[in-house]
């Protein structure tokens, strides 16, 4: 069977892993120009990897496929940098935390986590992409980026500004940011979309190490979630100690994230702050929404720049107009200092206050004054794409709606190409 692939990211990565020993023949277009260019999901932003049962996904995904994905990931490694990865246990019944955070309304996430790092990532996925293109049955095709699918008959056809592919059986493996692509699909096969109702909105906090630096200690990772007043649950999302705050680029805005690497880059933890905001009909562009707000802080600061407040000044509805003795980890040249209330709406501005108040009844640190806040920190959520409407088009990963980490979306491949098996 001649198998299209669009997209090598972890999605990929993971499908290709299950067929690399087949007879099928294998082709990935994928739009980055070399592996250099191209990127694991994630990436940009950590790196991290885990296994739970309650995060990283709306599909489930079994414990076993997800250490395979872990295993997997670390066997990439040289020996002496496997030396070097930080593990360890969130909210395990051990820890000394768990009781205070359930106290305080907060629902902690178990995880066992392994942190490569940043820098170390790339050359994960340099060693992934000399093992496939060793395969007889697998292609690469760089500079190939598709921007229509078309079936016809049995066929599933690619296309690109300068090329046409026709496969038997062909896999969206695009991630979030292949979201004009998917766009492109669902419209055209509404009949594609499960859901489409969901976008994460919020902030990347930071602080310094020493305020959180006993839960760093202990879990790295902290995950909690909180049923706010307002009926929105928040959530703390990708924690790096000692690690910098970092912008993400998309097409025409930028938003915020964070990273670390494998050794310590910086005196400062940073940690996303997001509000998960679900819309009913007849709402169904929650990607243009995130979008627009992004836009909007952008154009607050500006250009392609984020807003930087204070912790103390976003309380008071006040702009900052100046810095504390928190130092940013953002370059200058990234960041203007203002007011996040006049970008986010109320009722999102409302939640994060509550959340981030009761997360101080637990860490007093986290409610220092001169804390610095970012905004807009996104996560966008794909359609949720029904994968048995066809059986010759599949989706998988982030681009299918159903995954939102590198080990899920790994599984995820990983599932689909058993399944074809």
């Amino acid at each position: 069977m001649k198998i299209g692939i669009v997209g090598f990211g972890a999605a990929a990565i993971g499908f290709i892993s299950e067929l690399k020993d087949s007879d099928h023949e294998i082709h990935i277009l994928e739009r980055s120009k070399d592996i250099y260019s191209s990127s694991i999901s994630g990436i940009r932003s950590d790196g991290k990897i885990f296994v739970s049962s309650t995060m990283g996904g709306d599909m489930e995904l079994p414990l076993h496929i997800q250490q395979e994905v872990v295993d997997f990931y670390i066997n990439k490694l040289d020996p002496e940098d496997r030396k070097s990865i930080k593990t360890g246990v969130s909210f395990d019944s051990k820890s000394i935390y768990f009781e205070d955070f359930y106290s305080e309304g907060f629902e902690p996430v178990n995880s066992r986590f392994w942190h490569i790092g940043t820098d170390k990532l790339g050359s994960v996925l340099k060693k992934v992409y000399e093992d496939f293109s060793t395969r007889p049955n697998i292609h690469f095709h760089f500079n190939r980026k598709v921007e229509d699918v078309e079936l016809i008959n049995d066929k599933a056809i690619a296309r690109g500004k300068d090329f046409e592919a026709e496969f038997d059986y062909l896999v969206i493996a695009v991630g979030r940011s292949g979201h004009s692509l998917i766009k492109k699909i669902t419209e055209n096969h509404p009949e594609l979309i499960a859901a489409n109702n969901t976008v994460d909105i919020g902030v990347r906090y930071e602080l310094p190490d020493h305020a959180v630096e006993a839960i760093n200690n202990e879990m790295y990772e902290f995950k909690v979630k909180l049923i706010t007043k307002t009926g929105y649950t928040v959530r703390t999302f990708c924690n790096n100690p000692s690690g910098k705050v970092v912008l993400e680029n998309y097409d025409d805005f930028v938003t915020v994230n964070g990273h670390s690497n494998s050794a310590s880059s910086s005196q400062n933890t940073n940690f996303a702050i997001l509000c998960t905001t679900r819309f009913t009909q007849p709402f169904n562009d929650p990607f243009g929404y995130g979008s627009y707000i992004s836009r909007l802080s952008n154009i607050l600061a500006g250009g392609r720049k984020v807003i930087l407040q204070t912790y103390d000044d976003f309380l008071n509805t006040k702009r900052t107009k100046r810095l504390g003795r928190v130092k940013p980890t953002l370059p200058e040249s990234d960041y203007i200092l203002g007011d996040i209330n006049l970008v986010l709406p109320r009722r999102i501005t409302v939640s994060l206050t509550e959340f981030i108040e009761r997360l101080g009844r637990v860490v007093p640190g986290v409610i220092y004054p001169d804390n610095l806040m970012y905004a807009v920190e996104v996560k966008f959520y794909s359609n949720k794409i029904d994968n048995n409407r066809y059986k010759n088009l599949k989706f998988i990963g982030d681009c299918s709606g159903h995954t939102r980490s590198i080990t899920y979306a790994t599984g995820h491949g990983k599932m689909l190409g058993r399944n074809l098996l």
